[in-house]
């Protein structure tokens, strides 16, 4: 635990201007962000005495070891750094909202030639016009059904789109009417495209003018006695009212808004959002968050809006957006929603008629939301707590580790021999910290000598990483009032990796050869666990204690779990620990070793997979993947490949005289796959494929 006032600037030298201010821990991480309108009064409030403080501010202070802050002009432009560091830096002590789920959305593909109508979640792709999200997926499909007898968009993949244009035929949409089919050139480009916009200008809610135009098309159909137009254009104006039957008005005159209700307690909160497009409620979503600052419903409104529309632009953000507190700084978040709206933006507090309804049904929904998550979370909070003290008394540590390695070994038979490392906080998987590795300092199995290796270049990695930071110099513990302070002495040069212990694959950290300031940025491997927990017993946990002592690392606890009996073991110790079967300790660990053992294992079966579908082909330098599928394609194998002349090889289009030789020196230096055999029939299976030979 750190004492503030190690690091506490000196007075006066904070400017009073707006800024934005970030607190570093002892690894030079960024823990937590945050801005002000006057810096020096804002930040001389975390050092005042400790027992004033919020329990989860006097945390983060005592965590911390250093503080650094950016001036900037305005407190719009105090905003958008804050949010900008906030996403890059993925502070801790930051509120930060978790979906509660991935939501669908209706997507567009107005960038492609073709616009195409699908589900999509995750992250917004440019030129992709999106409406929702929607509660459940089947939501999306049922309302898309309705609306291409009208719109007859494409919603085919790429890959069934290429093949009905190479076949001339469309798929069973086309034929049943609800595809343009544009693959068989039934429309040209700009008729799809006109009608994928007509697609889009119904779900904005301009909904009015097209069913008018069809009912209007209905009589007239009917007075030319084309009865059975008519009736196909009245279930057409059926179809699209039933779509729109499925969001009801809620808001009158169109309204364009977004509602926003926040449900908290002491620990927790949750956030509901309803958007209201053309009156009607065109999406939800919910948020849960860990109250880890101390923050109050204008703050959670604040953190809310930044993550919701800080990478929107345009019609993404509403012209009105309704919430249940305003921001401390209502004129400058107005100000920072409007620039990304490019017009005006209302953020106001409703306070009578129908959007002071609708929003208490938003405050209803977060308030069961919240009391949902709380049952759900309750019993794992203090389960997790229970069983990491466990580990901690069974293990005989000074305090519970809230950071756990856990390390295994896979291979085939000697063969694709592979390591995980998964990381498990606070008792929870960290998978954006998990690595894999590949055992290169010699073949072969060998698990005990695989082990040591793998723990000797991960926390070689991290005692470079130190010596990198300098972290063992003094470090700044404030910064001018023109901009951040630099990050202190850097040493010279350092080493690069040794060949022989390599780099976390697939994510290899460059060998560094040039000091670098560090940016706070998360460091692969710059983090030390409190606890490496190995797969396997005595001989793994004696190799990974023998890895940490050659690297002088002598603060870290190891121990090993073996499958046979479920037994902990501990380094220079005869006898394994035996924790209760029912020890909530156990359980965790055997989630980790879990863990660790799927990871390994899919690794190496990918790796496997990759090895087994390489081709001799592959060896032969210039020749490209099309061109290798054109010489399989030719001669319908491998084996027939390998028995075709020089001559023959170059009859093969884009094949020269010269590739050729290079192909057939290529087949003749190896040898053959045995010919695999059918054990029911006695069969010979003749190879008739070029993934292998």
């Amino acid at each position: 635990m750190a004492d503030p006032s190690s690091y506490r600037p000196k007075p006066g030298q904070i400017p009073d201007s707006p800024g934005v201010y970030k607190f570093r821990d002892e690894h030079r991480r960024v823990i937590y962000v945050g801005k002000a309108k006057n810096l020096r009064q804002r930040v001389a409030n975390y050092f005042q005495d400790l027992a004033h403080l919020h329990p989860r501010t006097r945390t983060m202070v005592t965590t911390a070891a250093s503080v650094e802050w950016t001036v900037v002009s305005t407190e719009v432009e105090a905003l958008q750094l804050e949010y900008s560091w906030i996403k890059e830096f993925d502070p801790r002590f930051n509120v930060k909202y978790r979906d509660d789920k991935s939501y669908p959305y209706l997507a567009v593909t107005l960038n492609e030639e073709f616009p195409r109508v699908q589900v999509m979640r995750g992250a917004k792709k440019k030129g992709v016009r999106y409406f929702g999200p929607y509660g459940h997926a089947w939501a999306i499909r049922e309302t898309v059904d309705l609306m291409l007898r009208v719109f007859p968009v494409r919603t085919c993949s790429a890959g069934v789109f290429k093949n009905a244009a190479r076949t001339g035929r469309p798929c069973l949409l086309g034929y049943i009417g609800k595809c343009s089919a544009p693959c068989v050139g039934r429309v040209t480009p700009e008729e799809h495209r006109e009608l994928a916009e007509d697609f889009c200008d119904f779900m904005a809610g301009r909904t009015g003018t097209y069913i008018r135009r069809l009912e209007k098309d209905m009589m007239q159909a009917a007075e030319e006695m084309e009865y059975e137009r008519a009736a196909r254009l009245r279930d057409d104006a059926g179809a699209l009212k039933r779509a729109m039957e499925k969001s009801a008005v809620v808001l009158a005159d169109a309204t364009d808004a977004d509602l926003i209700a926040v449900a908290e307690d002491e620990l927790e909160a949750a956030l509901q959002i309803f958007h209201v497009r053309g009156g009607r409620v065109r999406g939800q979503r919910g948020w849960v968050t860990d109250k880890v600052e101390a923050v109050d419903t204008s703050g959670l409104v604040e953190h809310a809006l930044q993550q919701l529309y800080g990478e929107e632009r345009g019609d993404a953000v509403p012209k009105e957006v309704l919430v249940p507190a305003l921001p401390e700084d209502t004129e400058a978040v107005s100000q920072w929603l409007a620039e990304r709206r490019g017009s005006q933006v209302s953020l106001r507090i409703p306070q009578r008629g129908d959007k002071k309804d609708l929003m208490a049904t938003v405050q209803r929904n977060a308030q069961q939301a919240l009391g949902l998550h709380k049952t759900k979370r309750a019993s794992d909070l203090t389960t997790r707590s229970r069983a990491l003290e466990e580990i901690a008394e069974a293990l005989g540590l000074d305090t519970a580790p809230l950071r756990i390695e856990c390390y295994d070994i896979s291979h085939l038979q000697g063969d694709d021999v592979v390591a995980s490392m998964v990381v498990f906080e606070d008792g929870l998987a960290r998978k954006s910290e998990y690595r894999r590795f590949q055992i290169k300092g010699f073949e072969g199995q060998d698990d005990v000598r695989s082990m040591h290796e793998v723990i000797g270049r991960r926390f070689k990695r991290y005692l470079q990483e130190k010596e990198r930071t300098g972290e063992w110099e003094e470090q700044p513990t404030g910064t001018p009032a023109d901009g951040p302070a630099p990050t202190g002495p850097v040493p010279g040069p350092v080493p690069a990796a040794d060949p022989a212990v390599g780099d976390a694959e697939p994510t290899a950290v460059a060998e560094d050869t040039e000091p670098r300031e560090d940016d706070g940025r998360p460091k692969r491997f710059a983090y030390p666990p409190q606890l490496v927990v190995v797969d396997g017993g005595q001989p793994q946990v004696a190799a990974a204690k023998r890895a940490l002592d050659e690297l002088g690392i002598d603060d870290i606890a190891v121990c090993g779990l073996a499958k046979r009996l479920e037994e902990v073991w501990l380094p220079d110790d005869d006898d394994p620990v035996v924790l209760p079967r029912s020890s909530e300790g156990l359980y965790l660990l055997q989630r980790i070793r879990d863990e660790a053992h799927r990871f390994a294992i899919t690794y190496q079966r990918a790796k496997r997979a990759k090895r087994i579908r390489t081709s001799p082909l592959d060896d032969v330098s210039g020749l490209g993947e099309t061109r290798k599928q054109a010489l399989i394609k030719h001669f319908g194998s491998v084996k027939k490949l390998r028995q075709a002349t020089i001559d023959e090889i170059c009859e093969v289009p884009g094949i020269g005289r010269r590739t050729a030789e290079s192909v057939a020196a290529a087949l003749a230096s190896t040898t053959p796959a045995a010919p695999a055999v059918n054990t029911a029939t006695g069969e010979i299976i003749e190879e008739d494929d070029g993934g292998s030979s």
